[in-house]
C-alpha cells in the first residue's frame, strides 16, 4: 500500500528549478468555461502516486488564471456565426464569443522549459479540446527538446493512433494514469528498460509501427494515495470567498448508456471505501477553506448503504464547516428514496442533478436506458419537502433522434418545478453512439466539432431545430424564473419595433421578449446597445412550443 503523505498548503505556489515531471493541464477554447469543473483532480491523483514512488512532481494548470481573450471563430466551425453571429444580452442568450481560456502556448513552453522536467505529461480529458492538448505537447518540445512528452485522459485513451500522429508526443498512456505513470517514470529515468511490459502505454516501435497497450485500471482504489491537492492553484478556485474542489470517490459505470463511452469501457465499476472519502474531504476542510464540494462521479448514489453511510458521516463529522454539496455529473434517479434525499439535505445538498435522458420510450430504448420518470417524479415531490433545488437532463439532437420528441421533452420538464437542462449530444469516441455516427456518416470532420456548443450533428434533428430546443429550454427556465418570484407571466403580445433604450433590468427585458415571443412565435435577442433583432430559429417548433401550452 502507498504511504499517506500531505504536505502543507501553499497558496500561489510558484514551480521549482528541479523537477522530474511536469503535468500540465491545457488551456481551452471556446464559448464558455465552468471553472469550478476545471480542477485538474486527475493531475493531482496522478502526482500522488509519482511523488510516493520518490518523483519531485509540479502541476502547471493552465486555466488558472482569469486570462482570456476573444479569438476567431475555428474555420471548421463557421456555420455558428448563422446561430450565434450576434451578442445578446437577454436572458435568451446562448453564445456569441470564442475565447481562449487561460494561459499562452508560449508561456506554457517557457514554464516547461524552465521546469528542466525529464517528462512531462499533459492531460487531454475531452476530444473537443484535444486540439489545444496537441499544441501544447508541440510547444513544450519546442521549448524543451530534452523531455519526453504524453498525453493521457479520455481522449487519447480512445484514439490513441490519432494522437500518436504527432511528432512531438513520445507516448500515450490509455485508461487510469495511477497505474501507468510511475513505472513509465522510472523507465525514461533509467534507460533500462522494456517499455511494452508496462500497461495501458502506447509507443512507436523502431519500425515505425505503434505499441498499443490494453487501457490500465487500478483494481483496489483504496491502495492509491489521497490526491496532491497541494499542488493545485487553490486561490483561483474559490468560490463565494471559499475553497471548492471535486471528489471522485468511483471510477467506472456499470450502465450501458450508448452515448456515453464508459458504457463501452472495460474498466468496471469501482468504489473507494468510505473513509478514503472521508480522509479527503477533511484535507480539503482543513487545508483549503474548502466550502464547496462536487462529487464527480458517474454514480454517487447508487449503492445505497455506501451512500447512507457517506451522508451520515458527512453530517457527523463536518457539520460545523457548513458544506455545500453536488454531484453535477447527475444522479440516477431510480437510486433515490426519501431517506436518502433528507440525509443528503442534512449533509449539505442544495440542488440535486437528475439524468433523465428523455420521455420518448423509442429514444430511450436506443439510448439503452430505462424509463425513469416515474422516480423524477418522485425525486420533485420529495425535494420540494426537503427545500431541495432540482435540475433535470435531457438529450437532442443524437443520431436518429427527433426534435418532436426532444419538445416533447421540454414540454415535461416545463410542467415540472425543475430546471430544464438541455445537452446536444456530441459523439464521444469510445461510445456505441460514436460508432453508430461513424458507421452512418455522420461524424463532424474536426475534433473540435465534438461539443455541444457547436451543434455538431445535422441528422434526424437539424441543427436548426437543436439550437431552436436550447433557446427554447432557456425561455422554459426564464418562465420559471418569474413564477418563483411571485411574478405573472408575460401575456402575448405584437411586436413593438424599435430600440430597448434601458438595457440594465434583464429581466425586465427577458419580459418584453416573452410577450412577443408567445405572440408569433420568433425568439428575439438585444444587442449591447439596445437593438432587437430575431435569433435564427425553427417556427415549426416553437409555434408547436406554444399551441402545446394553451
Amino acid at each position: 500500500m502507498f504511504r499517506r503523505h500531505f504536505p502543507a498548503a501553499v497558496p500561489n505556489r510558484q514551480l521549482t528549478n528541479m523537477t522530474d515531471i511536469l503535468l500540465i493541464q491545457p488551456p481551452v477554447r471556446d464559448f464558455y468555461l465552468t471553472a469550478k469543473r476545471t480542477i485538474p483532480y486527475g493531475l493531482a491523483c496522478i502526482a500522488a502516486v509519482l511523488e510516493n514512488a520518490g518523483f519531485s512532481v509540479d502541476i502547471f494548470d493552465g486555466l488558472a488564471t482569469s486570462k482570456s481573450r476573444t479569438i476567431a471563430l475555428p474555420r471548421e466551425m463557421a456555420y455558428l456565426e448563422e446561430y450565434y453571429g450576434k451578442p445578446d444580452v437577454s436572458p435568451f442568450a446562448l453564445f456569441h464569443h470564442f475565447r481562449h481560456f487561460g494561459y499562452s502556448f508560449e508561456h506554457i513552453g517557457k514554464i516547461a522549459r524552465d521546469s528542466g522536467a525529464f517528462l512531462v505529461g499533459i492531460s487531454s480529458l475531452f476530444t473537443a479540446y484535444s486540439d489545444e492538448a496537441i499544441k501544447t505537447a508541440e510547444i513544450v518540445k519546442k521549448f524543451h527538446p530534452e523531455c519526453k512528452i504524453l498525453l493521457g485522459g479520455h481522449h487519447p485513451t480512445a484514439m490513441p493512433e490519432s494522437v500518436m500522429e504527432c511528432g512531438a508526443v513520445d507516448f500515450v498512456l490509455r485508461g487510469e494514469g495511477e497505474v501507468t505513470m510511475p513505472l513509465l517514470a522510472e523507465a525514461v529515468k533509467t534507460e533500462n528498460w522494456k517499455p511494452d511490459s508496462i500497461p495501458g502505454i502506447v509507443f512507436r516501435k523502431r519500425d515505425g509501427t505503434l505499441h498499443i497497450s490494453e487501457p490500465a485500471m487500478m483494481e483496489d482504489l483504496d491502495h492509491y494515495p489521497l490526491p496532491a491537492m497541494h499542488l493545485v492553484k487553490h486561490s483561483f478556485y474559490r468560490r463565494e470567498r471559499q475553497g471548492s474542489t471535486v471528489i471522485v470517490s468511483s471510477r467506472g459505470c456499470p450502465m450501458k448508456c450508448t452515448y456515453c463511452s464508459l458504457g463501452s469501457s472495460a474498466l468496471k465499476y469501482r468504489r473507494r471505501c468510505v473513509e478514503s472519502v472521508l480522509r479527503e474531504i477533511e484535507n480539503a476542510v482543513t487545508r483549503y477553506d474548502t466550502g464547496f464540494i462536487d462529487f464527480e462521479d458517474e454514480n454517487l448514489s447508487l449503492d445505497r448503504k455506501w451512500f447512507l453511510k457517506l451522508l451520515n458521516e458527512i453530517r457527523i463529522r463536518f457539520r460545523e464547516y457548513r458544506l455545500e454539496l453536488r454531484a453535477m455529473n447527475g444522479l440516477f434517479p431510480p437510486s433515490l428514496d426519501e431517506e436518502m434525499i433528507q440525509k443528503m439535505k442534512d449533509a449539505g445538498f442544495k440542488t440535486l442533478n437528475l439524468s433523465l435522458g428523455s420521455t420518448s420510450p423509442a429514444q430511450l430504448r436506443k439510448f439503452q436506458r430505462p424509463d425513469v420518470r416515474e422516480a423524477v417524479e418522485k425525486v420533485i415531490l420529495l425535494s420540494g419537502k426537503y427545500d431541495l433545488e432540482v435540475v433535470c437532463y435531457v438529450i437532442a439532437g443524437a443520431p436518429d433522434q427527433n426534435a418532436e420528441d426532444s419538445l416533447a421533452d421540454i414540454l415535461y420538464l416545463a410542467r415540472k418545478k425543475v430546471l430544464a437542462g438541455i445537452s446536444v449530444f456530441y459523439p464521444s469516441p469510445g461510445s456505441a453512439d460514436f460508432e453508430l455516427s461513424e458507421k452512418a456518416g455522420i461524424l463532424p470532420d474536426h475534433f473540435s466539432m465534438m461539443r455541444s456548443s457547436a451543434l455538431p450533428l445535422s441528422h434526424t434533428t437539424s441543427r436548426l431545430e437543436s439550437v431552436t430546443i436550447l433557446r427554447l429550454g432557456r425561455i422554459v427556465n426564464f418562465m420559471k424564473s418569474l413564477t418563483d418570484r411571485g411574478m405573472a407571466i408575460s401575456e402575448p403580445s405584437p411586436f413593438r419595433k424599435g430600440d430597448i433604450t434601458d438595457i440594465s433590468d434583464r429581466r425586465k427585458i427577458g419580459k418584453e421578449l416573452l410577450g412577443w415571443f408567445l405572440h408569433d412565435g420568433k425568439i428575439r435577442g438585444v444587442t449591447p446597445d439596445g437593438k432587437v433583432f430575431e435569433h435564427n430559429i425553427s417556427t415549426e417548433l416553437t409555434k408547436a412550443f406554444i399551441s402545446s401550452r394553451r
